[in-house]
């Protein structure tokens, strides 16, 4: 298995267009960045290979991943067109979705229990997505729709039938098969009218092709986690988040 993890973008929501600032993948809590932790918890899982999908301050990503990632293990590969939709970067990862093995996706802007990994990656052999049922219902949040137990829609605009739903901590496990047609569906839209599209729009429109339960849904309610979006987020992870991780015993969180 291999992973393929985004982490192009300029933070505009974080950090109010201030290009100076380091990627959030390089945010820092209880003394680790986000990309140690996510090497870290990789590596102890089995994972293989790590691409990751740079843009914006490339150097500091790429300093900082020689720094953590054991030879051999990571590599990147640039997308100059980082300031535009981050369907882009998925579009950049198509040798490794095209490799003809599972790929690992994952976002790297989010803080977590390495236990949310651990339900994702030992659902090998499927394409498989997280789900949180519990949040906050609104625009921001990319939902997993499910009806009679199986995935019916995926992303932040939702038209199926759900009876339940929940929010996508961005990442998803693809099986080799669902990771090529990914791959060739966001290079369609980036050839095509692009801008607005999300790469959760191109992982919907191949689930859609196939029978309701060809993407299984993996409900880690109760594992903490949080993506680093806003100011009020980094605080957020800080504490709250912080504190929940560290007393998460595997299903309960003690306190």
């Amino acid at each position: 298995m291999k992973a393929v993890m985004l982490a192009a973008g300029v933070a505009r929501r974080l950090y109010g267009g201030d290009e100076e600032m380091p990627p959030k993948a390089l945010l820092n809590f209880d003394g680790q960045t986000l990309l140690a932790r996510h090497v870290d918890v990789l590596t102890r899982l089995g994972v293989a290979e790590l691409l990751v999908v740079v843009g914006h301050q490339r150097a500091m990503l790429e300093t900082e991943l020689h720094r953590v990632a054991p030879a051999g293990f990571a590599r990147t590969v640039f997308n100059p067109r980082y300031r535009e939709s981050p369907i882009i970067s998925l579009s950049r990862a198509g040798d490794v979705l095209r490799g003809g093995g599972p790929v690992l996706f994952m976002d790297a802007d989010v803080y977590y229990h390495e236990d949310l990994l651990t339900r994702l990656v030992r659902r090998r052999g499927e394409t498989c997505i997280l789900m949180d049922r519990d949040f906050e219902p609104g625009d921001e949040p990319v939902k997993v729709c499910v009806r009679d137990g199986l995935l019916v829609d995926f992303g932040k605009n939702i038209v199926e039938v759900h009876d339940t739903v929940g929010e996508w901590p961005g990442f998803m496990l693809m099986s080799a098969e669902h990771a090529r047609l990914i791959a060739d569906q966001a290079d369609e839209m980036v050839a095509g009218e692009m801008p607005g599209f999300t790469y959760e729009e191109a992982m919907c429109d191949v689930m859609k092709r196939f029978a309701p339960g060809a993407f299984t849904v993996e409900d880690i309610t109760g594992i903490p986690w949080i993506e680093i979006d806003f100011p009020e987020d980094v605080v957020r992870a800080e504490t709250e988040i912080r504190r929940r991780i560290t007393d998460y015993t595997g299903g309960v969180e003690s306190g």
